[in-house]
């Protein structure tokens, strides 16, 4: 005759009330209209960032282009959330946004090359403030929780 002994199982790290109660917090933080727009806004520039060599008319500079293409699609994934095992946790990508912003400003100046012209300033400048802008709203209310913006 077998016997089986059942031992309790200890309760997951998943179940903890704290983490439940970040959870709703970083949701509450997250899905509101101005977080949404945020984040469609971001995308927005990613994508216009990967394609302006080409709207814009600048895609003869090799450096910039692909620049503008790598840096363009990681944002795009970056204000998706792509990056993030789980939605409550991507608002910390938004630093790395804000990050790919500034770096899509001084672009322009620091590749290699002379790509500081009239549209490539212009275009990069406009994106990367932009691109900075959405980065932040999406950073602060996952940081200290605003949810009047």
């Amino acid at each position: 005759m077998s016997t089986s002994t059942s031992t309790p199982t200890a309760p997951s790290i998943e179940q903890h009330p704290d983490i439940i109660t970040m959870r709703l917090r970083s949701e509450r933080a997250t899905t509101g209209a101005v977080a949404q727009a945020a984040e469609a806004l971001g995308v927005l520039c990613g994508v216009y960032l990967a394609a302006s060599p080409w709207i814009v008319g600048f895609n003869g500079f090799t450096t910039l282009t692909t620049n503008n293409l790598i840096t363009g699609v990681a944002l795009a994934l970056l204000m998706m959330g792509a990056f993030g095992s789980a939605y409550e946790r991507t608002h910390a990508m938004s630093w790395a946004a804000f990050g790919i912003g500034v770096w899509t400003i001084i672009a322009p100046w620091a590749v290699s090359g002379s790509f500081d012209t009239t549209r490539t300033i212009t275009s990069n400048v406009i994106v990367g403030a932009v691109a900075c802008l959405m980065a932040l709203v999406l950073a602060l209310r996952g940081v200290i929780g605003i949810h009047r913006l």
